[in-house]
């Protein structure tokens, strides 16, 4: 993956300074080591690697956890990464508890309200309409034969998919806190900066956890990470994804719009306030392609404030 420059001047000490910080929040938390899902992406094995130093590779567990339309290869990579720390690993599949809950089957309704001859079997994923105007979202579906065909999904449809493939996440993150608590250990979130900032999770799916190590971090700041803790190649390499549907799917065209090279550049110019003229030149894009890319910025953190939100508890004396 080509990244932009890193504005990590000393990577090992960000390294120390991230691992110290997830020691003190464990102790803080009176909890006794940590727990996270790992999927082979740099983002998990960054988290894990940093909570080796933080507490011991005795201390960390790894939980891979595949199910039916994901997981198989990124399952056998994420092996290598906690086998490459020396932290503990287990598999926990997820697919039969999905199906108790009606994932797929509310899933294959929704596409078959689409697509009428769909069969389970046929690979899919959820794409984004190209960054500039209004976005839309269209579903992906491959016949049998390797054809594709691409329909554009009401609102009312994307919200049913969206509702029944988010219960993976909130499966994992059961599963990791199941472990927390036998453990005694601490749910580690892996969300980066851009991620965070524009509410690329589910909440109280892959957005709960008790600490977040990476989430001031933006992606390219996490590769440069993942190179000063020596973490295999293959993962440094490895193209983000969903983790979400059966075809190949990248977190460009599922969410951002734009690469995650540029997606960092327009946050932190958004963070900064730049001007479109700055943000152009930043960015290499045109100053039109600029202009939507930090609305669409901004018009995300408003969107999203939701998934940071807390639960709102009414004052049942306020006069």
């Amino acid at each position: 993956m080509s990244l932009c420059s890193s504005r990590i001047r000393d990577a090992a000490r960000v390294a120390d300074t991230l691992a110290l910080s997830v020691r003190t929040a464990i102790t803080t938390l009176g909890r006794r080591g940590a727990v996270l899902g790992v999927s082979g992406g740099v983002d998990s094995s960054v988290c894990a690697a940093l909570c080796v130093r933080a507490v011991g590779a005795d201390r960390v567990l790894g939980l891979r956890m595949p199910e039916r339309d994901i997981g198989g290869d990124a399952a056998d990579v994420a092996k290598r990464v906690c086998d490459a720390l020396g932290i503990r690993t287990i598999l926990e599949p997820i697919t039969t508890t999905l199906e108790s809950l009606g994932c797929y089957q509310r899933r294959d309704d929704v596409i078959r309200s689409v697509v009428a001859d769909y069969q389970p079997s046929w690979r899919h994923k959820l794409v984004r309409s190209a960054p500039g105007g209004v976005v839309v979202f269209s579903l992906v579906v491959e016949r049998p034969d390797g054809a594709t065909t691409r329909h554009r999904l009401a609102a009312d449809a994307y919200r049913a998919l969206v509702a029944a493939t988010n219960m993976k996440q909130r499966v994992r993150k059961l599963v990791e806190y199941s472990w927390a608590d036998r453990e005694g250990y601490a749910v580690i979130g892996t969300p980066n900066r851009l991620e965070f900032d524009q509410g690329f999770f589910v909440k109280d799916g892959d957005g709960l956890a008790d600490i977040k190590p990476i989430a001031r971090l933006s992606k390219h700041e996490v590769y440069q990470l993942a190179e000063t803790l020596g973490l295999p190649i293959e993962v440094r390499r490895r193209t983000p994804t969903t983790e979400t549907f059966s075809l190949p799917q990248t977190q460009e065209e599922f969410y951002f719009g734009y690469p995650l090279e540029t997606m960092d550049l327009l946050v932190d110019a958004a963070d900064r306030d730049a001007s479109i003229a700055e943000t152009a030149r930043l960015t290499g894009l045109s100053e039109a392609d600029a202009a939507s890319g930090l609305r669409e910025v901004r018009r995300r953190r408003v969107a999203t404030a939701y998934l940071h939100a807390a639960a709102i508890i009414p004052d049942p004396f306020a006069v």
